[in-house]
């Protein structure tokens, strides 16, 4: 016998089946409802962190120009210099470097506190430009030895560069408390620019850039998605095992009853009386039946009289 044909002839596999779609459809329901809300809640966590990140990292860049300045290390006019000296001997294409009065104290001090923003694994850079865009001191991991090949030096030599791009001008010359930008960049990756604006004595200097990683982003919320579909899958395999044994147990007296109405419809077990298991619609059922068994067993015997 086919499945088709089972399932025409099953009462019990057809409520199963109907429920079974039911749950399924409900599961996968509240199942994308909580993926939707889990990863906008992880995007949102992971901005907030970036956010905060900056507007440490923008205090900490101005207390220490601050501090050099009280320190006698550089005078703010050292501090603002906007007179950009081209590194000379080396081909860096159209991504020229550049030394400022400021840059060799910045080599030495601001690293330390940058690097260890890149102790979160969703940060990829965290850095101090001024307001043009120019970036003095890169993160370490930026700061590889220039090897004379302009692909590998664009990706891992990136410091003491001007990022003059729209999105580098905005971060720059932002004086809000946050602000956070789709950036694409000239390495191919999509990432969040998170910035906040450093002052130096008061004056607008230029921003600190948090970038958080939008791969890394999709990469947790693809796990999250997978782990929730194999609970949700789990889950509604269980669901619909238990509802086929709940309905198979369920439908059992009416396949008692089923099997007595052919034997009272042959003329068999008309002896046999067939008694209520319970008072519900079954139960009504199964007394109906036994009445009808005894009529039909009257009826018999007067025939055989």
């Amino acid at each position: 016998m086919s499945l088709v044909s089972t399932v025409r002839r099953s009462l019990g596999l057809k409520v199963s089946l109907k429920l079974a779609v039911l749950v399924i459809a409900l599961t996968a329901i509240a199942a994308a409802i909580i993926v939707r809300s889990q990863t906008q809640q992880m995007e949102e966590l992971t901005l907030e962190k970036a956010q905060v990140a900056a507007a440490i990292g923008a205090r900490q860049y101005g207390d220490f120009f601050d501090n050099a300045i009280d320190g006698g290390l550089a005078t703010v006019a050292d501090v603002f210099d906007r007179n950009y000296v081209e590194i000379k001997g080396y081909d860096f294409k159209d991504k020229p470097k550049y030394h400022t009065r400021y840059d060799a104290l910045t080599d030495k001090a601001v690293l330390v506190f940058q690097d260890k923003f890149l102790d979160q694994q969703d940060f990829m850079y965290a850095v101090g430009v001024d307001e043009n865009g120019y970036l003095p001191t890169h993160n370490t991991r930026f700061q590889n030895p220039v090897t004379g090949d302009p692909a590998k030096d664009l990706a891992g030599n990136r410091t003491k560069r001007i990022f003059a791009d729209e999105v580098g001008i905005k971060a720059a010359k932002n004086k809000e408390p946050s602000l956070v930008q789709v950036y694409q960049r000239d390495t191919g990756e999509t990432m969040w620019d998170v910035s906040s604006p450093i002052f130096v004595k008061g004056k607008h200097w230029g921003g600190f850039r948090v970038a958080v990683s939008m791969q890394r982003i999709e990469s947790r919320q693809r796990h999250l998605l997978l782990a929730l579909a194999a609970i949700f899958g789990l889950f509604t395999l269980v669901t619909i095992g238990a509802m086929f044994l709940l309905v198979h147990g369920a439908m059992r007296p009416v396949v008692t009853l089923t099997e007595a109405a052919n034997q009272i419809g042959l003329g068999e077990a008309l002896d046999v009386p067939i008694k209520p298991g319970s008072e519900d619609e079954i139960g009504q059922l199964t007394k109906t039946i036994d009445r009808l068994r005894l009529s039909m067993k009257a009826a018999m015997q007067r025939l055989g009289h």
